[in-house]
């Protein structure tokens, strides 16, 4: 099965997560880019305010894609001691440096001035458009649970087996309605899978303001 687009991913996710529709604390959070559209829906149909988790793997400097620990809001700061333990100081402070930078950007872009993201004793909806790693994905529960969050639910329309298996272990609960072992590229499950530009992001966060 393939997705049309973003939208209708998160049309069929809605439709899963109505348990929380009015839920005072429900707190929907889309991970930048792709899982804003997805997000944007979400929020929507819920009732609920949507924001941003902007969220920065920290990659191994020859391997970006293999996590050692991620950056959040706050100064939040995870780490994976067992692979952090293969780098230098060095080269965790200079992953470190650039990754931060890249956050700065991206929270002064999207958050425009609001104020900063205060999960305490809330319900964080995490939204992206797939799950390929998880990585990501994880790094986001682990920063929002460090921002205070109560209970965290992931929301994602597709996914590797074993980036799901990954979160069930890490989340308070997920949502994926398709998980494969199998699993190919996150693209390959839409017919629409442009890439999201950061007036998206922000147009999207002022229609749900």
């Amino acid at each position: 099965m393939t997705y049309r687009d973003r939208a209708e991913a998160g049309r069929i996710l809605a439709d899963r997560l109505t348990a929380l529709a009015g839920e005072p604390d429900v707190i929907v959070l889309g991970l930048v880019r792709g899982g804003v559209p997805v997000a944007e829906v979400i929020a929507q149909r819920l009732g609920a305010p949507l924001d941003v988790l902007v969220v920065r793997k920290l990659g191994m400097p020859w391997a970006r894609e293999v996590a050692f620990g991620a950056l959040g809001p706050g100064g939040v700061q995870v780490l994976n001691d067992v692979v952090a333990s293969r780098l230098s100081p060095a080269d965790i402070a200079e992953v470190n440096h650039r990754e931060q930078a890249e956050l700065e950007r991206r929270e002064r872009l999207y958050r425009a001035g609001r104020p900063p993201l205060d999960l305490a004793g809330r319900t964080a909806v995490i939204v992206d458009d797939g799950l390929a790693t998880g990585a990501t994905a994880r790094a986001a529960v682990q920063v929002a649970r460090h921002l205070g969050a109560r209970r965290v639910v992931v929301a994602v329309p597709v996914g590797s087996q074993e980036a799901y298996e990954m979160l069930t272990a890490e989340a308070d609960q997920v949502l994926c309605p398709q998980h494969h072992a199998d699993f190919m590229a996150v693209s390959a499950y839409f017919d629409d899978f442009h890439e999201v530009t950061d007036d998206e992001v922000t147009e999207a966060l002022t229609a749900t303001a």
